[in-house]
């Protein structure tokens, strides 16, 4: 028995949530030097992107049903063995039995919501990554960008058509359609998990609290979803969008974390801001030997 709608996105609100407190912050020293401004454009090239693709060539849907089968597990995997708070490398096995689930009981509740895991944790590790490469100043605008495109095609109308390709688009043999998220009666599309997870890299990444955020993005959500009494279609990026503008107008009185380095924050580390977070032992200047009065 599929849920009532309201029951449905309400849970889909949450996942999307939940998104915002699981990406963790590590130091990846190899991606340092790919470094550029140009990766913040990727949230709104996203979703553009695969729009207008499709709507461009239906085949596309295809192309990317497929694409979201091979790679969202891998990433999935990665997500836990480290780039999710508390991962382990030992955590990544549980992707086999997310993956099987969410095919033995591809239009259940349990392989939905298996399915829902696997693209979740997918965006976690994409979102970690580009908080790596991206000014953490630049991607929050970015965040907005794509917000604001989302709302664009919904209101132009544009977005409907190649969104509903998009949605039926399936793998043979039965296999799970990792390109969106769908739990009992409302789908919600893998951006708007992407969305959430690079809003928490973003926070991880700057050593702010998730938790406070999180529980913002997800009050917003519901209370946008109220929307859906006039509409059937709404961008559920734009509670993300939200909540990132809240958080940082409140910025100021947000402590960082200690353990996690600012200066990630920048587009490259210098000896200058190395010199003020720490010495080595070896570079501290020597003691000086006491001396005695005559």
């Amino acid at each position: 028995m599929s849920l009532p709608f309201a029951v449905s996105i309400s849970c889909l609100a949450a996942a999307q949530a939940a998104a915002v407190p699981l990406p963790a912050a590590p130091h990846i020293p190899f991606l340092e030097r790919f470094r550029s401004g140009w990766w913040a454009l990727i949230p709104l090239g996203s979703i553009v992107a695969v729009i207008f693709g499709i709507e461009a060539a239906s085949q596309s849907a295809h192309a990317l049903t497929y694409l979201a089968l091979i790679a969202v597990p891998p990433l999935a995997a990665v997500a836990l063995a480290g780039a999710a708070r508390g991962g382990r490398p030992v955590y990544a096995v549980a992707v086999l039995p997310l993956f099987a689930l969410a095919w033995a009981n591809r239009h259940g509740l349990i392989g939905e919501a298996c399915g829902i895991a696997l693209s979740l944790l997918a965006c976690v590790t994409l979102g970690v990554l580009l908080a790596q490469v991206a000014p953490l100043s630049w991607l929050k605008v970015g965040i907005v960008l794509m917000a604001i495109g989302d709302t664009i095609l919904v209101i132009s109308q544009q977005l409907q058509a190649p969104n509903n390709l998009l949605n039926v688009a399936a793998p043979g043999l039965g296999l799970p359609q990792l390109q969106r998220a769908e739990f009992g009666s409302a789908i919600m599309g893998f951006g708007d998990l992407f969305i959430a997870a690079v809003f928490g890299a973003v926070l991880a990444a700057e050593g702010r609290r998730q938790a406070g955020p999180a529980r913002l993005t997800l009050l917003l959500a519901l209370a946008f979803n109220l929307l859906f009494f006039v509409t059937d279609l709404l961008p559920a990026t734009v509670p993300v969008a939200l909540a990132l503008i809240a958080t940082e107008l409140t910025r100021a009185r947000t402590p960082a974390h200690p353990s996690v380095r600012r200066d990630r924050a920048r587009w490259w580390p210098s000896r200058e801001q190395a010199s003020r977070i720490g010495r080595s032992p070896s570079s501290a200047p020597p003691a000086r030997a006491p001396t005695r009065a005559p």
